[in-house]
């Protein structure tokens, strides 16, 4: 049969590639006009461990991944041992014909297909590593699925290895795909493709946002390598050249921010990627930019802490650290996309916010919503809405008919002052880290002190209105409403979305966005009508249902957490309503 969707996992030990074999047969799955979701599970260590990568398909749209398992493909005997339990009744795993199941292992209404893969890429691919590509090509074949497609990537990813590796690859996956077939019998799940489908897209958060930043106009980058925030780092390197980015690998993230910092000082739009522990070490650089007013953007893809938590785990922790990060009180916004959409919209917004405020953004992802391919359609990316605003940054011309001394952090009625970047001898000023004067010089009078810190607060009077809005799903009257912020939004729509399918009209969620400045106005409208509040977020104590008390003075009614390092599911936040609605 042809279900709805289907999860195809693949699981081994760390150092197997899983990850980009998952994330290629994702791509070929793309190419035949299906929607995947695909996230991958892995250990922070080279070799050992277990790792898998999850890719759910479907002929419809997808947001998140479920729990689940239809097809388990397992490269050793943990991968079984691990996932078992997840399987659905009718699936299928398929492992090395090398190994003996224990009994244990042996589930009714479970298919075990053996296939000899270790032996089949000897023979023919001569490397254990062929594999992958085996198993992969057994996937296809047993869901129905157009071999051509997946051959089209084996072609793309090996083309640099040569044409003696792109064929040993094609004649590998011919050969699963023909071993998947004979197994069709046992197995009722079908997902074939969809000729003639429109071209897609299938990208990651990081991939999105990097694009977005890219097309805003980001043209200095600063990091010092920490997972999940340095693939950002990593993404610009591969691509610096090309447009002309300059990019950075600093010493450390003191370093780091300090560069861009810099950079931005002098005029170019500048950003510095890392995850909380690296942020923890530029909190005091952060308060720098907010005393000298210059406009840089911090992306911030959050995993569990304290300290070195789990570097390659999933969390939404850092959120009231990010709002209040830094010493004394100076503005900042804090946006938190939820999907590869809105990562690629905060790319290019948060420089248009710090340069028209002159003030730092933190964009605040996470591990889940960094590393997911997601498939969207050709223009989910839209570059034609890119704009690029610089506020009141003076021209060459401006500053030619300037008359009377150039103060830079003129208290002005907007608090936002007329900036220049160095160079222009109408221009002439100094920068204090202490507090200042209009002129720049350090000034401690008392007046000057309320003038200044009054000046930079009222900088972002009523800018809640510039950031994302809260986003309403659902029917617009209905029992019980969720809240939710970042990559929560994906698993609790689908999880609203059956909720609803089962009782109509019952559940809605409102989605966050932007969470600093609070956008308490529109908050406020849109939980006018709410009968229940129920929280839905990644971290231990609740942080999203402290701001909604903080700001509105409304409290949850219940809350649904998870801080075990993996992403919420929609199953696990069903599972979750027992007593709460």
């Amino acid at each position: 049969m042809t279900p709805n969707d289907l999860t195809i996992r693949i699981g081994g030990e760390a150092g197997m590639g899983l990850e980009s074999s998952g994330a290629g047969f994702a791509r070929a799955l793309t190419r035949g006009g299906l929607y995947t979701f695909g996230v991958a599970d892995y250990y922070s260590r080279i070799r050992g461990g277990h790792n898998f990568f999850s890719i759910r398909v479907s002929p419809q749209p997808l947001y998140s991944h479920v729990d689940p398992v239809h097809l388990l493909l397992a490269l050793d005997v943990e991968t079984i041992t691990r996932h078992l339990d997840a399987m659905v009744e009718g699936g299928a795993v398929v492992y090395d014909a090398k190994e003996t199941l224990p009994s244990h292992l042996q589930r009714s209404g479970v298919n075990f297909f053996a296939v000899p893969l270790t032996a089949l890429a000897r023979e023919h691919g001569g490397s254990d590593v062929m594999r992958n590509t085996l198993i992969l090509g057994v996937a296809a074949g047993l869901i129905g699925f157009d071999q051509a497609y997946l051959e089209s990537v084996i072609r793309d990813n090996f083309a640099r290895k040569g044409q003696a590796v792109v064929d040993a690859n094609l004649r590998i996956s011919e050969l699963g795909v023909n071993t998947g077939r004979s197994f069709q019998t046992d197995f009722p799940f079908r997902m074939e493709a969809v000729p003639g489908a429109p071209r897609r897209l299938i990208v990651s958060g990081t991939e999105a946002f990097s694009l977005g930043a890219l097309a805003g106009g980001c043209r200095f980058v600063a990091g010092y390598p920490m997972t999940p925030g340095s693939p950002v780092l990593q993404w610009f390197a591969a691509h610096a050249a090309e447009y002309g980015v300059v990019t950075k690998h600093a010493e450390d993230e003191i370093a780091a921010i300090n560069m861009a910092i810099g950079a931005a000082y002098v005029g170019a739009r500048a950003m510095v990627p890392t995850s909380g522990g690296g942020f923890s070490l530029m909190v005091e650089a952060l308060g720098l930019a907010g005393m000298t007013e210059v406009p840089v953007v911090v992306y911030n893809a959050q995993r569990p802490g304290p300290s070195t938590g789990m570097a390659t785990r999933t969390e939404q922790s850092d959120l009231l650290f990010m709002i209040h990060a830094s010493q004394g009180e100076f503005p900042r916004f804090v946006l938190a996309p939820g999907t590869v959409e809105e990562c690629f919209e905060a790319g290019w917004q948060s420089f248009n916010l710090a340069e028209r405020y002159q003030t730092p953004v933190i964009v605040l992802s996470d591990h889940y919503l960094a590393t997911s391919y997601r498939t969207v359609e050709i223009d989910a990316l839209a570059f034609d809405r890119v704009t690029i605003d610089r506020g009141a940054l003076l021209t060459r011309e401006e500053l030619d008919a300037l008359e009377g001394p150039y103060l830079r952090y003129r208290v002005t009625p907007s608090g936002i002052s007329p900036r220049a970047v160095p160079g222009h001898p109408n221009a002439v000023w100094v920068s204090d880290s202490s507090e200042h004067n209009e002129y720049g010089a350090g000034d401690e009078d008392a007046a000057n002190r309320v003038a200044q810190m009054d000046k930079r607060a009222r900088k972002v009077i009523g800018a809640e209105k510039e950031l994302p809005q809260p986003l309403l799903y659902g029917p617009e009257a209905a029992q019980v409403t969720f809240l939710c912020w970042g990559s929560t939004y994906g698993p609790l729509r689908e999880a609203v979305e059956r909720l609803n399918r089962e009782r109509p009209g019952y559940a809605n969620m409102v989605h966050f966005g932007g969470l600093h400045p609070f956008p308490r106005e529109a908050t406020e409208a849109l939980l006018a009508p709410a009968q229940r509040l129920i929280v839905v977020e990644g971290n231990q104590t609740g942080q999203l249902a402290m701001l909604l008390r903080c700001h509105t003075g409304r409290v949850a009614d219940g809350a649904i957490r998870k801080y075990d390092g993996r992403p919420l599911s929609p199953e696990y936040i069903l599972s979750h309503l027992n007593g709460k609605v």
